[in-house]
């Protein structure tokens, strides 16, 4: 086995395409967002007689909290390779020493079993405070039915309210690809995140991510108005045969209209019409074990769609210096304050 740095983006994108799971910040487009947002990046690979078995995008953070080396969803490979995932640890010990990380934080998509915990604690991991900006669960849906059988699968109450949507004239979808609806956008998030008094991504955040993935064509912007006022607004994106419903903010004013649900069904509709196979609601808790949990409300809304469940074992963090516990309890003590 051995480890290459991968410059070429139809080997990275490719192989991808290969593997079941993925997420969109394991694409060569994150990269470049993480590039734009400051940060050093490594695209590596690990091939086996010159086969690739596996990759991983590795990101260097600097945070007041401390630098360290994230890798989101990821290392990504066709079957969780836990040769490859050995080499690529070792691997990050070595850049994380060279570029003065604390830390190494990882988030994989491996499915959360005991299994499998032990594997990366084996390695010398322990569980992170923090989710790193990228799901331990998320909601599923299979789109491969045609859109009759999609609503047949839907719970009753949310099949309602799209219909009820529909035959609403005041209601009206409208679809961009347009960067200057980030204003738009922006203004109806940050009313949102007053509301509900959380910090939002910011303007420049938003714009990066819609600006990579949109000269690829992999994002749009969905906007519900209602007698031509903006009452809902989703940011979806397309990469790999999967559509993600990324980010999203509504205006209360508007609830009892259910927006939402039909920007959602329209959101599924043309990840249909794009070639996609799965739909990811992107986050889930089980509202059932954690009804206080400020996921609780916006999971049970993803999973009137019908999907299933997939949950992964939790962040992971390598410490690599002693500056980690520092870390560890600045995040520890921020996580409780948000009830999460």
């Amino acid at each position: 086995m051995e480890i290459r740095e991968i410059t070429e983006k139809n080997i990275w994108e490719d192989f991808l395409m290969k593997c079941k799971e993925k997420t969109f910040l394991q694409s060569w487009n994150w990269g470049e967002f993480q590039e734009k947002m400051g940060n050093k990046i490594w695209r590596l690979g690990v091939y086996e007689k010159g086969n690739l078995l596996s990759v991983a995008l590795i990101s260097k953070i600097k945070a007041r909290r401390g630098t360290f080396l994230l890798v989101q969803h990821g290392p990504v490979s066709i079957s969780n390779d836990k040769k490859a995932l050995d080499f690529f640890i070792n691997e990050l010990k070595k850049i994380g020493k060279k570029e003065g990380a604390s830390f190494v934080r990882i988030s994989p998509l491996w499915e959360k079993n005991d299994g499998n915990q032990s594997v990366f604690k084996n390695l010398g991991f322990r569980e992170s405070p923090m989710h790193a900006n990228a799901y331990e669960a998320s909601w599923k849906l299979d789109i491969t039915p045609n859109e009759e059988g999609l609503l047949t699968n839907m719970r009753k109450t949310t099949r309602y309210l799209i219909r009820q949507a529909q035959k609403n004239a005041n209601i009206v979808i409208e679809k961009s690809d347009n960067l200057d609806n980030l204003k738009v956008y922006q203004e109806l998030n940050e009313k949102v995140a007053k509301r509900q008094d959380f910090v939002p991504f910011s303007y420049e955040y938003i714009k990066n991510e819609f600006e990579v993935f949109s000269k690829d064509n992999q994002c749009l912007w969905l906007f519900g108005k209602y007698e031509g006022e903006i009452a809902a607004a989703a940011l979806v994106v397309f990469w790999s045969g999967i559509g993600f419903y990324h980010q999203a903010a509504s205006d209360y004013r508007y609830a009892k209209f259910s927006i939402p649900y039909l920007i959602q069904w329209e959101a599924i509709k043309e990840a249909k019409s794009r070639g996609c196979v799965l739909y990811d609601f992107w986050g889930y808790v089980n509202p059932a074990k954690q009804p206080k949990h400020p996921w609780a409300g916006p999971t049970l809304f993803k999973m009137g769609y019908g999907g299933t469940a997939y949950e992964y074992i939790k962040t992971q963090d390598l410490p690599l210096s002693k500056k980690y516990w520092l870390t560890y309890v600045f995040e520890k003590v921020r996580k409780v304050k948000r009830g999460l």
